[in-house]
């Protein structure tokens, strides 16, 4: 089930962080990530994500199903870089008559997988452990930015699981009355496409509504905005954004001194 409800313990250190320093966080890991051009910056820097992930008060399944998709990408990656590689360097792994992979083209493609590991776990550490309406009070506070544009994005957000429950009623009601597709893709991909602009036809029509809902209440003014729950960027906040330069830092150091680090 589709669900924005942070997933950790509410007494976690990180889940209790401004969501400001999160973000700033995951900037600082991911930012070392992709400058980075070797494989063992990466991998460091998703140890260190592991290494917090008890700080999180997030559990290991949770965490999994959330990630299952993101690491499967990274896999497949790995894999496309390693065989279209534009050049096989190093010893032949794999020979497969047109097909080939070098250690190096592995090595190069793992870096890059590595890449995505690292983006996709600190992304969602960080909006696992967020409740979407303090990180809308926290951009609005802390980053100034435009209430207007903040506000209907929290209120896009919210209307994320009301999509996915939309999405089962229409293909349940669909299967109901006998329209499936069976083991004919074709008639699978134009049931897939009707549905989604059926789903599509509906968010449009509710999106209007919440827009002229959010009109005449108000969220329209140039009235400055008062706030009911306040942000603050306190010692530890601090202290999470300098434990994330931190941990770039040493997986940059020691990559350097391993002599694979590269840009």
């Amino acid at each position: 089930m589709l669900t924005l409800v942070p997933v950790c313990g509410p007494d976690a250190p990180i889940a209790r962080a401004n969501p400001v320093a999160k973000l700033a966080a995951v900037v600082l890991v991911t930012t070392v990530a992709l400058v980075a051009g070797d494989w063992l910056t990466p991998l460091l820097l998703l140890a260190a994500l592991l290494i917090a992930l008890p700080f999180t008060g997030i559990r290991p399944g949770p965490l999994v199903r959330r990630l299952r998709w993101l690491w499967f990408a990274a896999a497949a990656v790995v894999v496309v870089n390693a065989v279209f590689a534009a050049e096989q360097i190093g010893r032949i792994l794999l020979d497969l008559g047109p097909i080939e992979i070098s250690s190096g083209a592995l090595l190069d493609g793992t870096a890059v997988g590595l890449r995505v590991c690292v983006a996709a776990t600190a992304g969602v550490l960080a909006f696992a452990t967020t409740d979407p309406t303090d990180l809308a009070d926290a951009l609005t506070q802390q980053l100034k930015a435009p209430p207007r544009f903040t506000i209907g994005s929290l209120a896009a957000l919210r209307l994320l699981p009301l999509l996915a429950a939309e999405w089962r009623q229409i293909t349940t009601a669909r299967r109901a009355r006998g329209l499936e597709g069976g083991w004919n893709p074709l008639r699978r991909a134009r049931l897939f496409a009707s549905t989604m602009f059926a789903l599509l036809v509906g968010a449009i029509r509710r999106a209007g509504r919440l827009a002229a809902a959010m009109d005449a209440r108000g969220f329209d003014t140039d009235i400055p905005r008062t706030h009911a729950r306040h942000q603050r960027m306190r010692p530890a906040d601090w202290a999470l954004i300098a434990a994330a330069l931190a941990a770039g830092t040493a997986a940059v150091t020691l990559s350097a001194v391993a002599g694979t680090f590269t840009f």
